[in-house]
Parts: C-alpha cells; structure tokens; sequence
C-alpha cells in the first residue's frame, strides 16, 4: 500500500467510496452522490495545506481523508478538520490509520496547531482509529443530522499537534 497527496486520476476512485457511503452509510451528511465532475473540482479546490490523502495499491484507491478548513473565522485558521474513507472491501488492512497518519503529517508540515474529527452515525471503528492516533474525546453533539429517517449524533475529537 503506498499513502501520497492524491491527484485528479484519482477521482473516479475516491468518488466510488465516497458515493458509496452518502448512498448507504452514514459517514457523510451529504445526501446526494458526487459526479465525476464534481470530485474534480472537490479535489481541485483542495491543494496545498488543506489536502487529500489516498491509500492505493496501484490502480486501485483503497481509501483517502482531507484536511478541511474546521472554520471560516480568521481565529481558527490553524485549527483544520480531518474526513477518512475506507473501501469496505480493505477494511480492517490499516488503511484508515496509514491515510490519518498521512493527513496528520501533512497537518504538521503546514503548521496547523489542531485537527478536530467530527464523527457521525454509530461509528465505533472510526472513534477507535481517531484515539489510536492520539485524538480525544471533547464532545457529542446529539441528533444534529438526519439520514435513512434516524437522527444522528456527531462525537467531536480533537488532537493538538504542537
């Protein structure tokens, strides 16, 4: 498995993943599958400190996260959120904890001072990933989404990387 900044070859495959959860999951709020069109111009406007991650073994994209700005306020510009996917068909091969490692380390060579995870639906394995990588718990925001007719909470985690 090889982790690198993604470029736009890899949008059909991250596009694929993430399709798959607003369409069945409840990792994402969004409620409307991407085009290929859209998560061109998704993967354009992130470049540089706020970036996107992809786990693959060549050609397949196995998994990927982002780095999303967490505010528009000038005041959080050093705080940034984190999002990670994970193919179902490679879950449970370390690929979320190689794309938070990568994400991470792309964090820290920016200069940002803080990553928050925001959690959503029951997701015990991403909660468990994000405490592994050192992220703690600060807060569950109680039925703050609605999807597949359920209201869903959203547990906030945060690491502080210097």
């Amino acid at each position: 498995m090889d982790v690198r900044l993604a470029g736009l070859d890899d949008a059909e495959g991250i596009r694929a993943i993430y399709n798959r959860e607003v369409l069945e999951g409840t990792a994402t709020f969004d409620l409307r599958p991407r085009s290929i069109t859209d998560q061109r111009r998704w993967l354009t406007d992130r470049s540089g400190a706020h970036a996107v991650v992809v786990a693959i073994e060549d050609p397949v994209v196995l998994g990927f996260g982002s780095l999303s700005p967490y505010r528009d306020r000038p005041a959080y510009r050093t705080t940034v959120e984190d999002s990670v996917y994970v193919d179902p068909a490679h879950q449970g091969r370390g690929v979320g904890r190689a794309v938070l490692d990568g994400l991470l380390q792309t964090a820290t060579q920016h200069g940002f001072h803080a990553v928050v995870a925001r959690i959503s639906g029951p997701n015990e394995a991403s909660v468990a990933l994000h405490r592994a990588c050192g992220f703690e718990t600060v807060g569950i925001e109680r039925e703050v989404g609605r999807k597949f007719s359920r209201w869903l909470d959203v547990v906030v985690m945060q690491r502080i990387l210097a």
